[in-house]
């Protein structure tokens, strides 16, 4: 049995753009939360699942290029993540972190990463209909599905991770498509996915939210707390303790990013990747 409501094209466009109007209206209110740096320093999950008795597993695939992935989060979050390792391992899962803090620059080389960006720009096409979008609509879409503003995107505030679920058999506990898809399936409650599929998103996200970790309701793959997005998810009005930073790994030590509303790429950048992409699309 599935949840499916149609398997019509023009009802899955429809269906995935008010979900990205949704999203959008989520990053404005993104965009004017409150946040007040702490200024706390990151420590390394994988170091932290080493030392203890908790099986977690990480991704060894690249952010873009040959930019590493970095499995680190604010420290007072890495108790959360190991409870939430453990509560998995009790249900007989493992937990995968697919990805933890990105820099400025890991996310701005992420938003032009060709397999991202042709992703981006196909939802766009597909979504107007077959006609190539503009320039303006194609950054808006880039806003909600892959975080252009630092503001808006908690892996720069070392806030959120990215997860897979697998049986200790090795098996993925299947969520209706893999982490990176980007399609009418993504939002964590599509309608687009079986009923099983859906209640194995429900049953995971009651792992993290036990801890504190909320679900970004349009990327079933995406938690975070302690950020603007988890105060907003959680009708936490007091300012957010984590915003976008700059971290520099050798002291531990946390700046505040000094223009945290300014996109990483920028309008003409846009229109250069998505002449890029034509190309590449044929």
């Amino acid at each position: 049995m599935t949840n499916l409501v149609s398997e019509d094209d023009a009802a899955r466009r429809a269906y995935w753009a008010a979900q990205m109007e949704l999203g959008y209206a989520f990053v404005e209110r993104l965009l004017e939360f409150p946040v007040t740096e702490c200024n706390e320093g990151f420590a390394s999950i994988r170091k932290a699942a080493e030392s203890s008795d908790v099986e977690i597993v990480f991704s060894d695939s690249k952010i873009a290029g040959a930019l590493d992935r970095v499995y680190y989060i604010r420290e007072s979050l890495i108790d959360d993540v190991l409870a939430i390792g453990r509560d998995m391992n009790d249900l007989g899962w493992v937990l995968k972190i697919e990805d933890g803090f990105r820099s400025l620059e890991m996310q701005r080389t992420l938003v032009r990463k060709p397999e991202v960006f042709d992703s981006i720009l196909q939802k766009c096409i597909w979504e107007s209909g077959g006609e190539i979008p503009s320039v303006e609509f194609v950054f808006r879409r880039a806003i909600v599905m892959v975080a252009n503003i630092p503001k808006i995107g908690t892996h720069m505030s070392g806030s959120a991770i990215d997860i897979s679920v697998f049986q200790r058999d090795g098996g993925e506990v299947w969520r209706g498509g893999p982490y990176l898809d980007v399609s009418e399936r993504t939002p964590m409650r599509s309608p687009f996915i079986s009923e099983s599929e859906l209640q194995n998103r429900i049953r995971i996200t009651a792992v993290l939210e036990s801890h504190g970790f909320m679900h970004f309701p349009y990327e079933f793959w995406h938690y975070n707390k302690g950020d603007a997005g988890a105060h907003i998810l959680t009708d936490n009005p007091a300012p957010a303790r984590y915003g976008p930073v700059n971290w520099n790994s050798d002291t531990n030590i946390v700046t505040s990013v000094p223009d945290p509303m300014s996109p990483l790429n920028p309008l003409d950048v846009i229109a250069t990747e998505i002449a890029a992409a034509m190309e590449r699309l044929g």
